[in-house]
């Protein structure tokens, strides 16, 4: 990763960068297919910040924050799982969001950002970490699997209306 770039636990004064940045991944992921993914609605930064500010101090997640130059330009945001008859699996870590912004990518920040949420979910006993990514990012894909991640589960969604 570049210098000047820190990776540090987010905090309440962070929240209108994690709304934006969060508004973000919602667009994103809406405009990829916007009948699997919620509408952005009339204020997403607002929603997303509150989300997240409901997280940050939940004891098994963590949201952490790149910095560079003091502005937030990306976070991540993971959390712990017990094990789930549903989707046939053991306990396990999971990474929810991983967005950065565009001043900040192919600078190695999603990478940082990924590994430190991977050794904060070890730390706290996760024998593995897991994602889901849209499917039509294949960007964020080749990173996944760039960083050891492999293909586990294929969802598939049927419209009823």
């Amino acid at each position: 990763m570049s210098d000047g770039v820190t990776i540090r636990r987010a905090s309440r004064a962070d929240l209108p960068a994690l709304g934006r940045l969060g508004a973000h991944l919602l667009r994103t992921h809406y405009a990829f297919d916007p009948q699997r993914f919620m509408a952005p609605g009339d204020d997403p930064e607002a929603g997303y910040a509150w989300f997240l500010g409901t997280q940050l101090h939940e004891d098994d997640v963590i949201v952490l924050v790149a910095e560079c130059d003091g502005a937030v330009v990306g976070y991540v945001y993971a959390g712990l799982e017990g094990q789930s008859w549903k989707e046939l699996r053991e306990a396990a870590g999971f990474i929810h969001d991983v967005v950065v912004d565009e001043g900040g990518r192919r600078r190695g920040v999603a990478s940082a950002l990924i590994e430190a949420a991977a050794d904060w979910l070890g730390s706290r006993g996760a024998p593995r970490v897991m994602l889901w990514t849209a499917e039509s990012n294949v960007a964020a894909q080749r990173l996944f699997a760039k960083l050891g991640f492999r293909r586990t589960m294929v969802e598939m969604t049927r419209e009823l209306r």
